[in-house]
């Protein structure tokens, strides 16, 4: 374990550099640790009781920033490279710096800087660890003893593939170059994943019988972050809630509460609060989580009633103002409810990773734990925004999802959800619901729309999905966790004819894309063709902006295909035919 003076913001923690996964710093690579060599004390509480209680964790808290310390890492991975043409050394880090810490090439007069090595293993359960690039060269080959083994790299220059890096040995055996290592049984004939975590420690090894894969040390397949995320709503969204949340460790199992105590919190608050108030929050905490439902949906179904009902500006402290906004004659019906949502808090929690698969389900084979034992706390980050709410007529949803081409649609994204389940080993693929396709499909014409209107690049912007047998709704909100993230650009777009002209630019434009009539025909696209017609000429967004890594779309849902008997059957055909 080792600290470095490489720098990375909070949230990137979360999504792109979390533990377990490679932190590239200038001329080497480093792997964030489990939270047990976390400084627990340094980080700073984040309040989402809500969250928390669905991970199962007793408090949610922000990764420590402000000195060097603060995130511990190793160095991963240790195979190392000398850059210069004159030596090409590959080796381990202390073979070739004699020294652990030092990642300079001692055998070289320059010593210059050590460059890892590009290539790395990993299986689907989550184990990662060194290439076997000596076993890779010396396959099948015998030496004498005593025969000693100085290995190089060396570059022919002629491409930038991995055929024309070659590795070397002093022992005599025919050179050979890496090309071939990235087929899915190019390692089986050296035995099975050795089963190491090195974010956990040496001493962290599981039993494995995956054959582990080749991959590119920055691949973005080498770590998926499985991250839940919650909006703060009433009641949580207030400063008492949250006064009373920051003390909950303490107050969860004092009963009877002295009043010494309620009096010391009421004080931290700068008399803002009183002590009978706090006491009557903590009695409505206790009521409210004996027997809650903390799951997934649970959360979405308390977050769409909250963004439905809309709440009113009530002080400053509060991080939910929504309001209910008069929908315009031109909207059309399917469309029942619009919300100007001009203060909002999101709360992020990474609660594992995985690798090659992309694997989120909490307690799913290849989801990876961020630490040997279990903690009480996750690491979370809080973002605060603002964005646009629409609620949905779900009946009508119901109705139009019945008819033969919706159906036929249905069977189609059905059928290749079952042969990407079928390929990665899991059980039968979950029921593709096509409202939900086609509420996804029309959050992504908001977000284009809003990224001309509002005057945020795409990137900034999210989706947050309700769908369910009894609700439907579509958040689009800002994802910014600087300033640009609370400007009410995206806010004002919720004003009565400015919603109106978005929803409208938005699908008549999209109605139409540059690829068409191949997009609007194709019968597969997208990962394991899990799209229809969905394109980067019109619905697809940047992955960070959709909830699903954009798949699971079809334009078609909207606006009907070109066929005659079916230009007609999309949710908005009769908008973009009255022209």
């Amino acid at each position: 374990m080792m600290t470095t003076g490489a720098k990375a913001r909070r949230g990137q923690l979360l999504s792109t550099y979390g533990i377990g996964g490679l932190f590239p710093s200038e001329t080497t690579s480093y792997m964030i640790v489990g939270l047990d060599e976390w400084q627990e004390n340094r980080a700073r509480p984040v309040s989402e009781p809500r969250l928390a209680r669905s991970l199962r964790v007793a408090e949610l808290k922000a990764p420590p920033a402000g000195t060097p310390r603060d995130v511990p890492v190793i160095r991963f991975p240790l195979t190392q490279v000398c850059p210069n043409p004159k030596c090409r050394r590959i080796g381990s880090l202390f073979e070739l710096a004699r020294d652990w810490n030092i990642a300079k090439c001692a055998q070289c007069k320059e010593k210059p800087l050590l460059t890892p090595f590009r290539l790395i293993t990993a299986c689907s359960k989550g184990h990662i660890d060194e290439f076997p690039y000596f076993r890779w060269l010396h396959k099948g080959a015998a030496w004498g003893e005593g025969t000693t083994h100085n290995m190089q790299m060396v570059s022919l220059g002629r491409t930038s593939s991995l055929a024309d890096l070659v590795l070397k040995c002093s022992c005599g055996v025919a050179p050979k170059s890496l090309d071939g290592t990235f087929g899915p049984k190019a390692l089986a004939e050296f035995g099975t994943c050795n089963g190491a975590r090195p974010w956990l420690g040496a001493e962290s090894k599981q039993d494995c019988a995956e054959t582990p894969r080749v991959l590119q040390r920055g691949a973005s397949n080498v770590w998926f972050p499985a991250v839940r995320s919650a909006i703060s709503i009433p009641p949580y969204s207030e400063a008492l809630v949250k006064l009373v949340d920051k003390h909950w460790v303490l107050l969860e199992d004092l009963d009877p509460i002295p009043q010494k105590v309620l009096e010391n919190i009421a004080k931290s608050s700068n008399r803002k609060h009183s002590a009978e108030d706090i006491a009557v929050e903590i009695e409505r905490r206790r009521g409210a989580e004996g027997d809650a439902d903390v799951s997934e949906d649970a959360l979405r179904r308390e977050e769409f009633s909250a963004l439905k009902s809309g709440r009113k500006e009530n002080g400053i402290e509060s991080d939910f103002v929504c309001l209910p906004m008069p929908r315009d004659s031109t909207v059309p019906d399917l469309v029942t409810h619009v919300r100007k949502v001009t203060r909002l808090r999101e709360v992020r929690a990474l609660y594992g990773f995985s690798r090659l698969d992309g694997v989120t389900e909490p307690g799913a084979e290849g989801l990876c734990d961020l630490s040997r034992n279990r903690t009480h706390w996750l690491p979370a980050v809080e973002v605060i925004g603002e964005g646009v709410f629409l609620a949905l007529n779900r009946q009508m949803l119901a109705d139009w999802a019945e008819k033969p081409f919706a159906r036929d649609r249905q069977k189609a994204l059905q059928t290749a959800a079952g042969r990407r389940a079928a390929e990665f080993g899991r059980p039968e693929a979950p029921r593709v619901d096509i409202v939900k396709v086609a509420v996804h499909t029309l959050a992504h014409v908001l977000i284009d729309q809003l990224s001309l209107d509002a005057g945020y690049p795409a990137a900034s912007l999210r989706e947050r999905l309700y769908v369910d047998d009894d609700m439907a709704g579509i958040l689009v909100y800002t994802a910014s966790s600087d300033s640009a993230g609370s400007l009410g650009g995206v806010a004002s777009q919720a004003e009565q004819k400015s919603f109106a002209n978005v929803l409208d630019q938005g699908l008549r434009r999209l109605s139409w894309c540059s690829s068409d009539p191949v997009c609007i025909e194709v019968s597969a696209s997208g990962t394991d063709a899990l799209n229809l017609a969905a394109c980067h000429a019109c619905v697809l967004v940047p992955e960070t902006s959709c909830e699903l890594n954009n798949t699971f779309l079809d334009r078609a849902l909207l606006f009907g295909t070109h066929e005659k008997d079916q230009e007609s059957e999309g949710l908005f055909s009769s908008l973009i035919a009255r022209g």
